[in-house]
This record gives structure tokens, C-alpha cells and sequence, in this order.
């Protein structure tokens, strides 16, 4: 792929929704610039149409789509290298393409059984027993969108994997030689214990990219942060269904958020560094090592960890203030996320008049001679 002829292309769907995460955010950024400089272009398919399929932002399209600016310029702000970097709209696309897409969205289908397409349905965050009939869709179009982009490349979270391979089995069952090759991410701990993943629906379980430093300190010191595998045992929740389902790309029995944070949005970048209780870290291996021999205690291992995530984040926060038209997206995003929590007051009850009839009972039966 690295010597095909006009350089290869990679790409990755995001569904505009909410808030973004420093996952989204950071360690995003960091993979698509790694992605670049080896020779890449990366394509963004902002899934607008598939948000709407996914009811986010309550099935919106305004809303789906201002928030699909947002995460632009947050990207732009995260120090995201956009020299080969492209945004291409879902809705835009398809409806100017459409006999392309769909030609290749039925034939997808047409190789594929219920039961297959339903098994994908986790890179939705869907159950299979509980999916609209737009939902099964998702997988189908998905998969279509792999081979309407022209991607060698699926760069996309590990979450991600099952849609991935079944448009490496579709090339196999239509025929195709040039198989997609599938580029999986890490995905992030969320910060309590048994979070196999960062959750929007849980603003304490994740950095977010317009999070406060009083935020970001209070998230990290209220943290999970074992320093032995047994005390990691993931509780049974939904997140620890979702571990199960094998949501991480090697095994690691300690789950520990703070050590994930530190090793993939502080250390990820070339040259990278950190610094806790005076020592300075330039390999993850070694801060890890000094804090579960007990050389690097809980709390300056968290307070170093503020300190670097703080110093990531503040070019964001300086974007969203200073840029008129990223704090005017911003300002809009959160008056959604408002909208979103108001739960509406109970209707009070209707007064139906009520009565009561006293009737005597009969004395004789009627009956059709009489």
C-alpha cells in the first residue's frame, strides 16, 4: 500500500453527536497526523446521515450537522496536521453519487444474511435484539462506504472491528482481489472502575475537549487507579459486557484509566515527555514500572497527569475563546446538551367527572317468546 501509485488513502466515520472526548479528540489527532506523514491522505466521512439513522441529537439534522462543525474545528485546534486531511459530508455525498452508493450499499446485502448484518451492530452501541429497521441498514451502508471512498485503509476503533471484516469477507464472497486492510485503534478506559470505554451519556467517565482545569483535576484525582490486576475486576455493568466483548486490542487485567491516559494521549506523540514528583518520563514502560513498585505514588502520578492533560488541552480551550465562530459552535453545542437532560414536568392529571348509578336488580327473565 505504502508504494501504490498516487499515494494510499485512509479513512475513518464519525457520527456527529454531543461532545467530544479527548480520545476523539487527542488521540485522534495524533493518529491521523501518524497516518499523514507516512505518505497517507485521510478522509473524515462525517456520518450525518448515519446519526440521523442512529437518532442522535434526536434525529435532528441542524443539530447533527452543526455539531459535525464543531468536531472540525476542535481537530483544527488539537494540532491535527489538515495539509492531507479531507471532510466529506455522508448526505452530500451519497445524494450526489447515489446510484454508485446504493448499487454497491444492494449488493452488499444481497451476499450477507440478517443474523451476519445484525452481529456488526455493536459499532452503533446497539443491542441486536432491540434495533429499528434504519439500524440494520447502518452495517450495510457502512460497509458500502469502505469501497465508495476507495479506502485501503479502515483506520477506526477497535469497536469498530466486525463492520471492518465484513467488508473483507464481502471482497471475498463478490469477488474482489484488494482487500481492505483494517488499521484498529485502542479505545480508551472511561475513569471509573469496570469502564471498558470512555461514555458521552457520563460526563465523569472522560476528559472532555472544552473540559475546565477544575474539571479536568477533579476527574483525574476522583479516578480509578489500581496498581494490582485483582483489585481491576471489571464490575457487571454494560461496560463490562462490552470488555467481553473483546473491546481492547491485547488484554490487560489492571484497566487502570490513568496509565491508559498516560500512555496514549501524553506519550503518543514523537517525543513526548512526562513529569511527575521531579522525575522526568520519556517511555511509558518506565512511569508505569515506577508507579506499581509504589516509586511513584497515586497521587503525583494523577497530579502529573493533570498538569500534561491541562497543557494539552489549553490550545483548545484558546481556540473556542478567541475564534468568534468556534465559542459561537461551542455555545450552541452546549445549549443542546441542556436540551438534552431537561426532562419535562408530568402532565397533571386529567379531571373526569365521575358518577355513580344505583340500578335495581331485574325481578324476571326475558326471553324472545315473552
Amino acid at each position: 500500500v505504502a508504494g501504490k501509485k498516487g499515494g494510499f488513502r485512509l479513512y475513518d466515520g464519525f457520527e456527529p453527536s454531543g461532545r467530544m472526548h479527548i480520545a476523539q479528540g487527542v488521540f485522534k489527532a495524533v493518529n491521523v497526523n501518524k497516518a499523514t506523514q507516512a505518505g497517507g491522505e485521510f478522509i473524515f466521512w462525517v456520518a450525518d446521515w448515519f446519526a440521523l439513522m442512529n437518532n442522535k441529537m434526536g434525529g435532528d439534522p441542524h443539530k447533527i450537522h452543526t455539531v459535525g462543525q464543531y468536531f472540525i474545528e476542535v481537530w483544527k485546534a488539537a494540532g491535527m496536521d489538515m495539509s492531507r486531511v479531507r471532510f466529506l459530508w455522508s448526505s452530500e455525498e451519497i445524494s450526489s453519487r447515489a446510484e454508485q452508493y446504493w448499487g454497491r450499499a444492494l449488493d452488499v446485502a444481497r451476499h450477507f444474511t440478517v443474523a451476519r448484518i445484525t452481529k456488526c451492530c455493536q459499532i452503533m452501541g446497539r443491542k441486536e435484539d432491540n434495533l429499528t429497521a434504519a439500524q440494520i441498514l447502518y452495517p450495510i451502508m457502512q460497509c458500502a462506504d469502505i469501497f465508495f471512498l476507495e479506502a485501503d485503509i479502515c483506520q477506526l476503533g477497535v469497536d469498530q472491528r466486525k463492520v471492518n471484516m465484513l467488508a473483507r469477507d464481502y471482497c471475498d464472497a463478490s469477488g474482489r482481489k484488494l482487500k481492505p486492510i483494517v488499521l484498529s485503534h485502542h479505545m480508551l478506559y472511561g475513569l471509573k472502575k469496570g469502564q471498558a470505554k470512555m461514555s458521552k451519556s457520563d460526563p465523569d467517565s472522560a476528559i472532555f475537549m472544552e473540559d475546565s482545569p477544575e474539571d479536568v483535576h477533579r476527574k483525574i484525582m476522583q479516578a480509578y487507579c489500581p496498581t494490582k490486576p485483582e483489585e481491576a475486576t471489571a464490575e457487571p455493568t454494560s461496560s463490562g459486557a462490552e470488555a467481553a466483548e473483546g473491546m481492547h486490542l491485547e488484554a490487560d487485567a489492571l484497566m487502570n484509566p490513568c496509565l491508559d491516559y498516560l500512555r496514549f494521549i501524553i506519550l503518543s506523540m514523537p517525543g513526548s515527555t512526562f513529569e511527575a514528583n521531579g522525575v522526568t518520563y520519556t517511555k511509558f514502560e518506565d512511569a508505569r514500572d515506577s508507579f506499581l513498585s509504589g516509586a511513584l505514588s497515586e497521587v503525583h502520578l494523577k497530579e502529573g497527569l493533570i498538569r500534561a492533560l491541562n497543557a494539552r488541552l489549553e490550545p483548545v480551550r484558546r481556540h473556542f475563546l478567541d475564534d468568534p465562530k468556534a465559542r459561537e459552535l461551542l455555545q450552541t453545542i452546549r445549549q443542546y446538551s441542556k436540551e438534552a437532560v431537561q426532562v419535562p414536568p408530568p402532565s397533571p392529571r386529567a379531571r373526569v367527572p365521575t358518577a355513580v348509578v344505583f340500578v335495581e336488580l331485574p325481578g324476571f327473565h326475558l326471553t324472545l317468546s315473552s
